[in-house]
């Protein structure tokens, strides 16, 4: 197997093109909790967290391994695009690095939030095959990634950030319901509904902010829901 292949695996691992809907919340939560935009207060959370969600993109197919084998195949480990040995490494790598980038927060209650996610990530992925109700644990990731930006920031959540996050809380619980569905069905929809709704997550980031801020923001959230429909054609995210 060539390097490119294994390259393009780890990222399929990691559904890397979903990374924008991430970068989007952290706009969305740093411009609320300190009521301003800056290159350097934005850059560190959103890395952090972007780490974040890979390790527990990458975790969740180490979880799943035994299902993809059997009802996704063309899943990077199953397929053997990627080891489980590699998988683990890099989960535990991008973990590390997340919390390591906090550790540089100007505020040390975004390191102790973190953990909280790290335990909603680790608990979602362990046992969302078996427990209905973990679609409620994949939308307390979302919040807590509203959360960690503002303690990370500021040391605290103002309301519009708590407002902001439960409206992606309740938007997810919407998309995991309607994958749900589209998986018990015998044949897929016949549009990338997953997709759209994935990068709805962006695009809400961007109403959010013209409701909170300031119209012009809504642009920043359309670009980052076009950039995620982009990155679907190379790496799906669903």
């Amino acid at each position: 197997m060539g390097p490119g292949k294994t390259i393009r695996g780890y990222l399929a691992l990691c559904r890397i093109s979903n990374l924008p809907s991430v970068w989007t919340n952290v706009l969305c939560a740093a411009i609320l909790a300190a009521g301003r935009f800056s290159w350097g207060a934005y850059l560190l959370p959103a890395l952090a967290l972007s780490c974040f969600y890979l390790a527990g993109m990458c975790l969740n197919d180490i979880c799943d391994a035994a299902h993809d084998r059997i009802h996704r195949p063309m899943r990077p480990l199953p397929a053997g695009e990627v080891s489980r040995p590699g998988a683990i490494f890099l989960t535990v790598v991008l973990f590390v690095a997340g919390f390591a980038l906090l550790l540089a927060a100007p505020c040390r209650q975004g390191l102790y939030a973190a953990v909280l996610l790290l335990a909603a990530i680790v608990w979602y992925d362990v046992q969302h095959k078996r427990n209905p109700l973990s679609v409620l644990l994949m939308a307390a990731c979302r919040l807590l990634v509203f959360v960690v930006t503002a303690l990370a920031l500021t040391g605290g959540v103002p309301a519009s950030v708590w407002i902001a996050g439960l409206v992606q809380f309740a938007y997810v619980v919407c998309i995991s319901a309607v994958a749900r569905y589209e998986n018990s069905r015998s044949q897929p929809f016949s549009i990338p509904v997953i997709p759209l709704m994935l990068a709805g997550i962006s695009f809400l980031d961007g109403i959010l902010l013209a409701i909170f801020v300031q119209p012009s923001w809504l642009m920043a959230g359309f670009c980052g829901g076009v950039l995620l429909l982009a990155g679907q054609r190379f790496a799906r995210g669903d």
